[in-house]
């Protein structure tokens, strides 16, 4: 075999394996841009549809948060203000007038039976805390909204401190052993807006958003593949085209 060619062997297994991996990784990100199309999908549907009950007490110890997250749902209730919970929430791009620094109020909706939804009644700015309680009948009301599970906890995500009240996830179970309640969903349910865009708390403040950057990965692993391979064949080029190092030696001697 050419000794060019033999020194190309080794280059040409390392590229092919660099390639497999590329191209492995690009297909990978379009599976998960066919997942994440069809997760925008499923929500969108829910988000706009028609509200329905919620799952029964009886089925809440078995419910997945795939099973029913941003479902919209309608459920009737009693508030209790006296034992309201406030997640500090920075509101950045509102669907209403207030925004800034302020707090999610989360209120239980103890039900007929007895049990108890949380409800994001919606958000406060900082400078209106004192109103947390105000929109909450103290009759019977009916909540519509979407059903949410419990915030994802970050490494940039202060600790909660249940007993100074200083909350900073939406942390079902926490909120509801803090505030003595047994009987409670595992999910809470972020009220629908109001009427009055002026109300507060301010409902309708859900934020879905799912970023969708999938399909500009996949054509970036498969760029670099593209590239691997013109870098080798480049180099490949530039090996067969090159002087033999012994071609001067052959001519031997001096004239």
């Amino acid at each position: 075999m050419n000794r060019r060619i033999r020194s190309l062997i080794a280059p040409a297994v390392a590229t092919l394996v660099g390639v497999a991996i590329l191209i492995g990784l690009g297909d990978w990100q379009l599976h998960r841009l066919a997942w994440k199309e069809g997760l925008i999908a499923q929500v969108s549907t829910r988000v706009h549809a028609t509200p329905i009950d919620p799952p029964a007490e009886a089925q809440w110890p078995s419910l997945k948060p795939a099973d029913y997250e941003y479902r919209h749902v309608r459920v009737a209730g009693v508030y209790d203000v006296a034992h309201q919970a406030l997640v500090y929430r920075a509101l950045e791009s509102p669907h209403g007038p207030y925004a800034g620094p302020g707090y999610l109020v989360i209120t239980p909706l103890r039900l007929a039976n007895g049990a108890v939804i949380l409800v994001n009644r919606g958000f406060v700015p900082e400078d209106q805390k004192g109103k947390a309680a105000s929109g909450a009948d103290q009759g019977e009301t009916t909540v519509t909204g979407l059903m949410r599970s419990s915030e994802q906890r970050n490494l940039f995500t202060p600790a909660d401190d249940p007993a100074k009240g200083r909350w900073y996830t939406r942390d079902v179970p926490a909120i509801a052993h803090a505030m003595g309640l047994t009987r409670f969903a595992p999910f809470s349910i972020d009220a629908d807006a109001s009427a009055d865009r002026n109300a507060l708390p301010e409902g309708g403040e859900t934020v879905i958003d799912f970023p969708n950057n999938h399909f500009s990965y996949a054509l970036t692993w498969f760029g670099m593949a593209l590239a691997l391979i013109g870098v080798f064949g480049a180099y490949a080029v530039s090996q067969l085209r090159a002087p033999d190092e012994g071609a001067g030696a052959k001519g031997g001697g001096s004239p």
